[in-house]
Formats: C-alpha cells, sequence, structure tokens
C-alpha cells in the first residue's frame, strides 16, 4: 500500500479571494515503512502572503521570487500522488488549495489523480474527542519530538504528521510488525503477506499465578452465589441439551 503523507504552506487561508500555495512537502510510505522516496518544492505565488501567514511560515517575497510557479511542477507532483493515498492533517484545507490550483491552470481535478485520502485531523478528533488536536499536541501526545520546529515549513509538517500518523494507527498489528523486520519498500500489499511468516514469531505466553487463579474462581462463586445456581458456564450439558443444540446446529 502506498500512501502520500502531505502538507503546505499558503500565502493566506483563503483560496477563493487568491490565496496561492507557497510549498509542497510530501513523504512517501510504502506498506507502512518511511521509504525516504519525498518531494518538496518552494514555489513562487505571484503575490505577498499576508502578514499573520508570513509570521507562520517565514517564507518572504524576496526568497520565493526566484522559485518555480506553481504550473512548472505540477507534472510532477500529479505523477508523484498517482494512484496513492493521501494523508493530511486538516485534508480540506490543503486539498482546497491543491483544487484552486489546478483550476487556475484549466486542469481537471487533482482529486482524478490520487487513490483517496485520510484526514488524521478527523481521526485525532474522534480518538481524543474535546481534546486539541493541533499537529503539535498530537506530538506531545505521542511523545514525537518537534523541538526543531520553530516555524511552519510543508516537509517538516508532513516528516512530523508521518510519524503521528504511524502512532495513531498503531494497533494490535504492531505486535507482530515490529518482530518481523522490514519488508521491501517496492513490495505490494499481497506479496509483503505473502513472504511473511508468523511460524517464526515466538510471543510469550503468561499464565494466571495460583493467587490469580483462587481470585477469579472467588469471583465466579459469588456470581453462582447471586444467581442462585443459574449460571450456565458451570453447567454440565445434558444429553438432551447436546442434542437440542446439535439439531439446531
Amino acid at each position: 500500500m502506498r500512501q502520500i503523507v502531505l502538507d503546505t504552506e499558503t500565502t493566506g487561508l483563503n483560496a477563493r479571494t487568491g490565496d496561492r500555495i507557497i510549498e509542497i512537502g510530501c513523504v512517501e510510505l510504502i506498506n507502512r515503512r518511511l521509504t525516504g522516496n519525498n518531494l518538496h518544492f518552494y514555489l513562487n505565488p505571484e503575490r505577498d502572503s499576508d502578514p499573520g501567514a508570513l509570521a507562520v511560515h517565514g517564507l518572504t517575497t524576496e526568497f520565493l521570487r526566484d522559485k518555480p510557479k506553481f504550473a512548472e511542477v505540477v507534472d510532477v507532483l500529479r505523477d508523484y500522488v498517482r494512484d496513492a493515498e493521501l494523508v493530511i492533517h486538516n485534508a480540506s484545507f490543503d486539498l482546497g488549495f491543491l483544487e484552486a490550483e489546478f483550476a487556475l491552470l484549466g486542469l481537471p481535478r487533482f482529486a482524478e489523480h490520487y487513490e483517496s485520502f485520510i484526514d488524521t485531523l478527523v481521526q485525532a478528533k474522534s480518538m481524543f474527542p474535546g481534546k486539541r488536536n493541533s499537529l503539535d499536541a498530537l506530538c506531545d501526545r505521542f511523545g514525537i519530538s518537534n523541538a526543531h520546529r520553530t516555524l511552519h515549513g510543508a516537509l517538516l509538517d508532513a516528516e512530523l504528521l508521518a510519524e503521528v500518523y504511524l502512532a495513531m494507527t498503531r494497533g494490535q498489528e504492531s505486535l507482530v510488525i515490529d518482530m518481523l523486520g522490514d519488508v521491501p519498500a517496492q513490495a505490494n500489499v499481497a506479496s509483503a503477506s505473502a513472504a511473511v511468516s508468523l511460524e517464526s514469531v515466538v510471543l510469550a505466553v503468561v499464565a494466571a499465578s495460583a493467587d490469580e487463579l483462587a481470585a477469579h474462581q472467588a469471583v465466579l462463586d459469588d456470581i453462582e452465589k447471586a444467581s442462585k445456581g443459574t449460571s450456565v458456564w458451570r453447567r454440565e450439558p445434558t444429553q438432551e441439551n447436546g442434542d437440542a443444540v446439535a439439531q439446531a446446529a
């Protein structure tokens, strides 16, 4: 599975009123592994940044003046994301700007080139309702260092978001993933699955101690007493009950 973690920086907050993209950062994941095949552009937006936006990203008009325009990199971007799943924090913002840039060039919609997208802000709000779910807050929550992030930068933020996304979505599968080693980055999901042998994975089995078994037995005794002997898990099946179950099956 190929995923692209994507972030942008812009001249302001509203593409509909003429704000433009000034930086694009993309980080590639294949089968949940960082490949190092990243993509990064600074862009000349042909306008100044709003003071508020400039304070966030620090990319001045002078710095961006000799950078390529969006039209000069659109083919590379389009080919890079083709058929991938995008991972974006607050996806409506970045995708809205990308769609606006494609529309300015009279091109088919950006959405026609990638497979689907995941909004990590939506995921975070579902996982941590009522809490702060900015990228900085999620880095703190998952123990990911962002001390080097003094200003927003598209590639830096994409790299941090990749780590956050992997931490957020690391469930039961991590029990096995850590023990299997790296899957070749170019392998697809089917071939990677076929190459993995779980026979080599040794999971520790922790048996209950005598005290724990006794405590468990005491709880069952209390339940048995409270239910006046009607707890079904301690009943031995009779021949009649067994026949009824067999007929029902």
